[in-house]
């Protein structure tokens, strides 16, 4: 069909699927550089509480002995301009955080693994990632805790005709901007180039130079237990991608402009993708007429905050954009009106909006849960403007593209640009079980006639 891919309903037990771990070892930058250290600004502070965030890369046909080789060597390489993966945090005795490096420190966790009996195509042909969540390392591990472990993880498995690289990032650090430019220039030096085409922007006091002083909570307060002293469970999730084919995007932007009176500026690709995604979460979670529900953008700030930064600033940029309506509003409107909300809170979202959200932030400081997006929300993280199938390392280009398990919650969406480029977009959603099934037939987000 022409809209959304249909997905993929295996019921096996694939959470048996055993990764052997083989070696473990850790990479740091084949020069000497030194003591540095970077404070940790307003952006990057508020994400201490959410988990690694984790990349998976699948790549078929390659030999995986001799891959890893030059991997690890890139990577020593690539880190002697982002050093500070290579570091770890620190803080001050007013609680003031740092990202420190110095030659000592161990560098970048590097881990081995083998699980021959699975092929690049068990995996690509899923639409969950339960059968990748051994391939990534740290799950379920929080940002704060890179005080005392690495701030990049690195997996390596052997697949019987493939491999996949897991990377865990401390979401502390880096955004998704970041995160693309650090695999896209370690590639550029696999592929054998000897300098990386685009360094990072490291001093992160040009976007705020503030000393934010931060006491953490104990961790039992990120880790709830009921009365009778059990871990408190989220609700069961069900995870799923759906790709929309550039015809596919296309026509829902379209329909989403078709009605504008003239002079009305026009809703990108963005604002109609999301407010297709928003009304359908909405529809499939059967929420009342009078319950509200919340979009939020982690927004990039790069080009938004006085003066700009550049595109390679290393570190977060971004910034929570949300907009808030009740169900009955969107059932009983045409799509341009969810658009419109969420075109309105974007273009809102300037210097001015930015600075007020950092002084307040300031004033009284609140780290965030991963999970804290609003009520019934639909949180939209990633973004199709990310090459992520042109990170190739040497041996062609990624099979599939995913995001690991952590950091998902009940309407947490990433957006990634479809293998086949052009317009494609593939969207990962994570939904209560129900409310995901009800997605799953909605003919309506599916494109379907």
């Amino acid at each position: 069909m022409g809209g959304a891919g249909e997905t993929v309903n295996k019921e096996e037990n694939v959470e048996s699927v055993k990764v052997k771990i083989t070696n473990n070892s850790h990479v740091k930058p084949q020069k000497k550089i030194g003591r540095k250290e970077c404070p940790l600004v307003t952006f990057d502070l508020p994400y201490l509480a959410f988990y690694y965030n984790q990349k998976l890369l699948v790549y078929k046909g390659c030999d995986f002995e001799e891959m890893v080789g030059k991997l690890k060597d890139g990577l020593g390489l690539v880190l002697e301009e982002f050093y500070q993966l290579a570091g770890k945090l620190e803080k001050d005795e007013e609680g003031v955080f740092r990202v420190e490096y110095d030659d000592d420190m161990d560098g970048v966790e590097v881990i081995e693994a083998v699980v021959e009996e699975i092929t690049v195509a068990d995996l690509v042909e899923r639409d969950d990632t339960i059968m990748m969540k051994q391939m990534v390392p740290y799950n379920k591990i929080l940002n704060f805790e890179g005080l005392h472990r690495p701030l990049l993880a690195v997996q390596f498995t052997k697949l019987r005709d493939g491999m996949v690289i897991g990377c865990a990032l401390n979401h502390a650090i880096l955004d998704g901007n970041s995160t693309w430019h650090f695999m896209s220039s370690w590639a550029e030096i696999c592929r054998g180039s000897s300098t990386i085409s685009v360094q990072p922007f490291l001093d992160r006091t040009k976007a705020r130079d503030t000393r934010v002083k931060l006491q953490l909570p104990p961790p039992e307060a990120y880790n709830p237990v009921t009365s009778n002293g059990d871990a408190k469970s989220d609700p069961p999730l069900r995870e799923r991608i759906f790709r929309f084919s550039e015809s596919s995007v296309t026509k829902i932007k379209s329909e989403v402009n078709a009605n504008l009176p003239s002079g009305t500026k026009p809703f990108s690709t963005f604002q109609s993708l999301s407010a297709h995604i928003w009304r359908a979460v909405t529809r499939a979670r059967q929420l009342k007429p009078e319950e509200f529900t919340v979009y939020t953008v982690f927004a990039d700030c790069r080009k938004r905050v006085d003066p700009p930064m550049p595109d390679n600033y290393f570190g977060n940029l971004i910034q929570a954009i949300f907009t808030a309506t009740a169900a009955g509003l969107i059932y009983a409107n045409p799509p341009e009106f969810t658009a419109s909300l969420i075109q309105k809170a974007i273009e809102a979202h300037d210097s001015k909006a930015i600075n007020a959200r950092n002084k307040e932030w300031e004033e009284a400081p609140k780290i965030f849960q991963y999970k804290d997006a609003g009520m019934n929300c639909v949180a939209v993280g990633s973004s199709p403007r990310f090459k992520v199938y042109e990170v190739d390392f040497g041996s062609g280009k990624p099979e599939s593209v995913r995001s690991g398990t952590n950091n998902r919650f009940d309407g947490m969406v990433y957006l990634y640009r479809g293998k086949n480029g052009g317009g494609d977009i593939d969207v990962e959603i994570s939904l209560e079980i129900g409310a995901m099934d009800n997605l799953e037939k909605d003919k309506e987000f599916l494109m379907e006639e």
